[in-house]
């Protein structure tokens, strides 16, 4: 049973028709409303329209050549700091990008051309926010094996994605939002195996569950937090 289950509008501002388009259908075949806009006046005429009404914004950083961080500015100041937006990941030109951003109260990022079945629960925590306590970081979409105990009973998975604050499981059994855990799992290029423990912070047995750490070592989270920095820049727009 999830956890969450009400519809919500959603404008997803990209200049290319692609990733429009696989945004779209993933959330409109979750039962949410997608909208496409292809230009920041357009997503600034749809935000300053129905401010109300919208309930997440997916954007391009740089949908436009005078787009970039004046867009999302346009946005804050037309919302009132309301909508939560996520950035495609792919579209960050700099570190000091994110600072700036993370100054304007963004909520995340995406990477956009990640497979259509991580779209959902990569926007989840941002469509859903409050049915989610987890650390805000940048979340890398990747499928490692990860073993996960709660008492005596231990299960085998694979990750969906991955952040500085916690890990998204794959599983139809997923277990309930606050329960306890202990998890095992090996990055990639690395022979030490992760121990750590956390609590379900969203659980949705058509997605699986995400994982908030509550006690990892320095060394094993020093790790995580090197591999997403690294893979949270390489995917940017030429």
């Amino acid at each position: 049973m999830a956890h969450y289950a009400d519809s919500r509008m959603v404008l997803v501002g990209d200049d290319t028709a692609f990733v429009r388009d696989r945004f779209c259908q993933a959330l409109a075949g979750a039962g949410h409303r997608a909208v496409p806009v292809a230009t920041p006046a357009e997503l600034l005429a749809r935000v300053k329209q129905e401010p109300h009404a919208i309930g997440l914004v997916v954007l391009d950083l740089h949908m436009a050549p005078d787009g970039g961080l004046d867009t999302v500015r346009a946005i804050r100041q037309a919302d009132g700091g309301r909508i939560p937006v996520v950035i495609f990941s792919g579209t960050i030109r700099s570190a000091d990008e994110v600072r700036e951003l993370a100054a304007i109260g963004i909520g995340g990022y995406v990477n956009e051309y990640a497979g259509s079945q991580h779209i959902l629960p990569a926007l989840a925590p941002h469509l859903f926010p409050e049915n989610f306590n987890r650390r805000g970081s940048p979340r890398v979409t990747i499928g490692i094996p990860v073993s996960y105990r709660v008492a005596n009973t231990i299960a085998a998975a694979l990750t969906l994605n991955i952040g500085k604050g916690g890990v998204a499981i794959r599983t139809m059994s997923p277990l309930a939002a606050g329960e306890a855990l202990s998890l095992r799992f090996r990055m990639p290029g690395q022979r030490h195996e992760i121990e750590a423990s956390g609590r379900v912070a969203w659980s949705d047995r058509k997605v699986g569950m995400g994982v908030q750490f509550e006690r990892i070592e320095a060394a094993d989270q020093a790790v995580i937090d090197d591999f997403v920095d690294a893979h949270f820049f390489s995917n940017r727009k030429a």
